[in-house]
């Protein structure tokens, strides 16, 4: 039985705190849990109030078919088991994708998926990889990941082969890209001209589960990924300024060349997050919004470090807790300098008595 996610768990329980634990051990302890407040307490912790069902993809996959009152629709190679929904077989020149017939109204939401990429293919024998989209357009065919290579909205990419062949990159790599259909995605190139952020994750033949929360709440992305079996979330993207309509569609897709896998979504879980806006926000038409991200620069003028991601990335939570450690580092030898200087003061008043 698939476990239940629960991203709650990623506040471990700490040890007790014996009361003769000194003072700067309890500073550390204090900022180790502020970092972490920082990192994960913008993900929601799967209550089942807040699953939005008419967006979830969940077993034995019902609603999903060509009927009037189906909410999933698919097409292609897809296959629908009571286990999981395979939009490609192992074999080659195969594409399928999944889609909500639902279009999405909610401002701030959190998609979590549950999926297992898998084949008989040795290192770099393997291919496409799959995409996770919240489009305008929906059960459009093309060349990027068995979808339209132009398109309006956000999609993700779960890249297995590298077509660029560049030294820098290791795969497979996740990347994010917002489209308002001007741009294409470039598949021969993995998308670096458009790509907002990434990082590469080994994600094929897993023995265990193997997730992805993507997080779009008040102009900001966010992607975490889970396949070491820990339960625990490692942030991949973080990027401010992405502004996204409602009333878009969400879907999966993938595709196989001269090389397969089987790529499989075990389940797509989608939940609303309670957010306030303000009456400005509120009282626009979200429906009308055009897909855009706020940046200094264009994602092309963006280089590349070593491990695969931008370095113009936003502050992450190590970044933050880095920060607030040396200012209190700093605060600390302020205040001793301080005592050791009245204390001298006073042992020199005192030989005048």
């Amino acid at each position: 039985m698939t476990r239940e996610r629960s991203p709650a768990l990623w506040l471990h329980p700490q040890p007790s705190v014996s009361r003769k634990m000194p003072v700067c051990h309890k500073i550390l302890l204090l900022l180790w849990l502020l970092h972490f407040s920082s990192v994960y307490s913008d993900i929601t912790d799967g209550n089942a109030e807040h699953l939005k069902r008419e967006h979830s993809l969940i077993k034995p996959y019902q609603g999903v078919g060509s009927s009037p009152s189906s909410q999933w629709d698919f097409w292609g190679s897809t296959l629908v088991t009571s286990q999981y929904v395979r939009l490609t077989p192992d074999e080659r020149s195969k594409q399928g994708s999944i889609w909500n017939t639902v279009p999405c109204y909610l401002k701030d939401w959190e998609m979590h998926v549950q999926f297992k990429i898998h084949g008989s293919g040795k290192k770099n024998l393997h291919g496409d990889g799959f995409a996770m989209w919240y489009t305008k357009e929906r059960l459009h065919p093309g060349t990027v990941f068995g979808s339209s290579a132009k398109f309006h909205g956000l999609a993700i990419f779960i890249d297995t082969y590298p077509n660029d062949e560049a030294p820098d990159r290791s795969f497979p790599y996740i990347s994010a890209m917002v489209n308002n259909g001007s741009l294409p995605y470039e598949h021969g190139k993995d998308g670096r001209s458009t790509e907002l952020g990434g990082c590469s994750v080994e994600v094929r033949n897993k023995e265990h589960d193997t997730y992805l929360a993507i997080r779009y709440s008040k102009g900001r992305l966010t992607i975490m990924v889970d396949v070491d079996d820990q339960n625990d979330w490692k942030e991949c993207v973080d990027i401010g300024g992405v502004r996204l309509p409602t009333g878009y569609y969400f879907g999966a897709s993938a595709a196989t060349g001269d090389l397969s896998d089987n790529h499989d979504i075990i389940s797509m879980k989608m939940y609303q997050l309670m957010v306030e806006h303000t009456l400005e926000e509120d009282s626009q038409d979200w429906t009308k919004i055009e897909p855009s991200v706020s940046l200094l620069k264009s994602p092309k003028d963006n280089i590349d470090d070593p491990t695969g991601n931008f370095r113009s990335s936003p502050l992450t939570g190590w970044k933050v807790f880095l920060l607030l450690l040396c200012a209190l580092l700093g605060i600390v030898v302020c205040a001793v300098v301080g005592a050791v200087v009245f204390q001298k003061r006073q042992e020199r008043n005192k030989r005048f008595y």
